[in-house]
């Protein structure tokens, strides 16, 4: 590499010499000073190349050796088995199997040499005690509610330990009503219903899986006045129509059932403490006060049972976009078909157990990097979370091994295997709610995983650390591909990109990581404690899907999706490695110059969104005026025009544009100190480190307000939030674009300001740590 570098070196100096010959002639001396200079500036951009972002020279050095070893020890079998272990029998929240495998995870930290204990905190878990969904007219069905065993997979047959078919957090109800069909039940399909002059007002609404987060579905319906709510898996969108389905394929069977919550996005955790740790003593809301739990009784089937309901549905012919994949015409309703649907459920507080396993750092104790996974499923799942959380254990075996080697990490790391996170993310939200104040202080980052299959690297998470995790990406090779993770990333996104957008991300060195909502165990910490965080995983590329089934199981899962555990093995690679380079920087490397760009196309966006809601009801107020709805309808079929609607006024989206300036001015100023010191090689004495690391972990909490988001206070994040109406997905600056969605114009102008003083004051904190920086670098 020396030889290399200094070959490198001589050509520089060739080339400079070929140029300047005859400037030496005539100078003399004073061009050898020239030359002196280019030496020394190219020796200067040497190092800081050949430097990982953070660390000095020589720990560079260092630190690349012991990375090598964690990524090359990760054992694919080592997943392989503890996939089997931990998916071998049902383990639901306060089952006996979920509390097995939380002894044996702490078990196996504290053999790794972790300091490991299990935390639990006492939770709101629902769980089915009456089910019923059927047929009453025009004709008799009753449907089976029930996913049979598969012969040849061994864990389907143990029906006596599974959870049944529900979804958890309905209100218990006992209704009869007629069916509507409402497509997935978000709020533009209702839009639709009114053109087709359909009101669900009274009746019990159908909607297919998808397109959207499944407590949406009930949600929304109950406010356009539906009693009662079913949810269905279409084979159109996992099932027959995708592949061939279980056991020939991985695709959802017939009978195949998706469960999961539908707690609503007020907040998520314990529905019972909002804003505390569900611990013993907390104090608890009565039931009938908890704003989660759904309004109207909901239940998941499969096509199967489904399809004598569609068939009994008449009315208009749904939409083409509304039609899935069964043999028959899709009808919307409402009747003839009349449904009864029952829910009762046990209504029980259930232990969830979060194993916490602590590697203290030698330099910083009090510097955290949390690193996380959740153990917890509906069934077995063996894809969720289980290929996850194994990949989080194997990092763990890793890091102890390392550490026997005589590895100790600067900064404390911190392991957490949660529990309950299928049903609200109860067990992570639980902690950090009960440890908010520990962890503003002193949490670096929390990098989450959850379910992982094969393909491409995906990454979601706060944008400064978007370059960090280009970097590890680049240290990780693809096992069938070979060539970096990261690489193969950035080409997927040229490959799904629109068009016009293409040729700005070749230019870019960094894959673009997405924004991330509420889906998984991140949420309390980036949303509700303003700490940076990462979501990592492998995908794309599964032929398969069992999403919340029995069919989630060990014999699936090594069946049709990543069979090898070779990205299981890419991902402990990718989880470690990032781990270790946060646990053991000089300068934790935050990188603030994508979060400039990313909150400056947030803005972009909002921008747009006016624009384009102004041009769409200006043309359609137009259209309403000449008479264009009412003369091209078909006569013979039922048709109400759109309401005439009031064109979006313009707002001032100055103070957004003026913060993300300030953060931009701010992140230009941090990026050349923080060249300026890479490029020296030189260590930060510990004090000026541990000054300057203080304030870099507090500009994200720079982020957060107190009185949180206009309607949900707990998401006190104002530019990294879900959406209350898409759940999983997120909505980012959600004060102003939750108000935009709605129409509240006034409103969201109103929160603009409010929004461009929490980016001043993220650009003052960058700027504050850019000063530190600088001047030590000066000394």
């Amino acid at each position: 590499m020396k030889l290399l570098r200094n070959l490198c070196l001589l050509f520089i100096l060739f080339s400079i010499a070929q140029l300047t010959s005859q400037s030496i002639v005539q100078n003399g001396p004073f061009a050898f000073l020239a030359l002196g200079s280019a030496w020394a500036q190219s020796s200067e951009n040497t190092t800081a190349a050949n430097s990982l972002a953070g660390y000095s020279t020589q720990s560079s050095k260092t630190e690349r050796e012991w990375e090598q070893k964690l990524r090359d020890g990760v054992v694919a079998d080592n997943l392989r088995q503890d996939m089997q272990r931990l998916s071998a029998r049902p383990h639901h929240v306060g089952s006996p199997y979920d509390k097995d495998n939380s002894e044996w995870i702490l078990s196996q930290f504290k053999e790794w040499g972790f300091d490991a204990h299990i935390e639990t905190f006492n939770v709101l878990f629902p769980t089915p005690k009456e089910r019923v969904v059927e047929l009453v007219e025009p004709t008799k069905f009753k449907a089976k509610l029930q996913e049979p065993p598969v012969p040849g997979d061994p864990t389907s047959s143990q029906t006596s330990e599974q959870l049944p078919t529900y979804n958890a957090y309905s209100i218990d109800g006992d209704v009869t009503a007629p069916l509507v069909y409402v497509n997935y039940g978000n709020r533009e399909d209702y839009e639709q219903l009114d053109r087709l002059g359909i009101s669900v007002k009274g009746a019990i609404i159908i909607a297919r899986y998808g397109e959207g987060w499944r407590g949406i579905k009930p949600k929304v319906g109950a406010e356009h006045g539906a009693i009662g709510c079913i949810i269905y898996s279409d084979p159109k969108d996992d099932g027959f129509f995708e592949g061939d389905t279980y056991p020939t394929g991985g695709w959802r069977p017939r009978e195949g059932v998706q469960r999961g919550s539908v707690m609503d996005t007020d907040y998520p955790g314990d529905p019972l403490t909002p804003g505390v740790g569900a611990t013993a003593d907390a104090k608890r809301l009565d039931i009938k006060e908890a704003k989660t739990i759904t309004k109207i009784p909901v239940l998941p089937i499969s096509w199967g049972d489904v399809l004598p309901l569609l068939s009994a549905l008449q009315g208009p012919v749904a939409p083409e976009a509304w039609r899935g994949g069964l043999a028959i015409t899709y009808h919307v309703g409402p009747g003839p078909a009349k449904v009864h649907l029952k829910v009762v459920s046990n209504w029980d507080l259930k232990p969830v157990n979060d194993v916490i396993a602590t590697m203290k750092g030698s330099e910083a104790p009090d510097e955290w990097v949390i690193r996380g996974n959740h153990y917890d499923a509906w069934v077995n799942g063996a894809d969720d979370p289980i290929s996850g959380m194994v990949t989080v254990m194997e990092e763990g075996r890793m890091l102890g091994e390392l550490h026997k080697q005589g590895w100790t990490p600067k900064r404390t790391i911190i392991l957490c295997a949660w529990d309950g996170e299928e049903p609200g993310l109860l067990g992570s939200t639980e902690w950090v709610e009960t440890h908010g104040d520990e962890l503003q202080k002193h949490a670096v980052a929390y990098i989450n995983s959850d379910s992982n299959g094969r393909g491409f690297l995906y990454a979601g998470g706060t944008h400064d650390l978007q370059h960090f995790i280009n970097d590890v990406a680049r240290e990780v090779q693809d096992p069938e591909k070979h060539a970096s993770v990261q690489q193969r990333a950035k080409l997927r996104q040229i490959q799904r990109a629109p068009k016009d957008e293409r040729g700005e991300i070749r230019k870019e060195a960094d894959v673009r990581i997405g924004a991330l909502g509420d889906g998984s165990d991140y949420t309390a910490f980036q949303d509700h404690d303003g700490i940076s965080t990462l979501n990592i995983g492998y995908g794309g590329e599964n032929d398969a899907d069992s999403y919340h089934s029995i069919y989630d199981d060990f014999y699936w899962y090594t069946h049709f999706v990543d069979t090898d555990f070779s990205y299981g093995r890419a991902l402990a690679q990718t989880g470690g490695t990032a781990i270790m380079r946060l646990a053991d920087a000089d300068v934790i490397p935050y990188e603030y110059k994508g979060q400039a760009e990313t909150i400056g196309r947030f803005v972009k966006e909002l921008e747009k969104l006016l624009k384009d809601k102004q041009d769409e009801f200006t043309e359609q107020n137009l259209e309403l005026k000449e008479g264009v709805f009412t003369a091209t309808s078909d006569p013979r079929k039922t048709y109400v025009p759109p309401p005439a609607k009031e064109v979006p006024p313009f707002m001032n989206f100055a103070p957004l544009k003026n913060g993300v300036e300030a953060i931009k001015a701010s992140a230009d100023r941090y990026e050349a100190a923080f060249t300026k010191w890479q490029a020296s090689g030189n260590a930060l004495p510990q004090q000026t480190a541990t000054t300057l690391n203080e304030q870099l972990m507090q500009i994200q909490r720079a982020f957060l307000t107190e009185k949180g988001l206009p309607e949900r206070p707990w998401f006190r994040n104002q530019v990294y939030a879900p959406g209350a109406y898409t759940g999983y997905g997120a909505k980012p600056i959600a004060a102003v674009r939750e108000y935009m969605d709605q129409e509240k114009w006034k409103e969201a102008d109103a929160q603009v300001p409010m929004v461009g003083e929490v980016l001043q004051n993220v650009a003052a904190a960058i700027g504050k740590a850019a000063d530190e920086l600088h001047n030590a670098t000066a000394k």
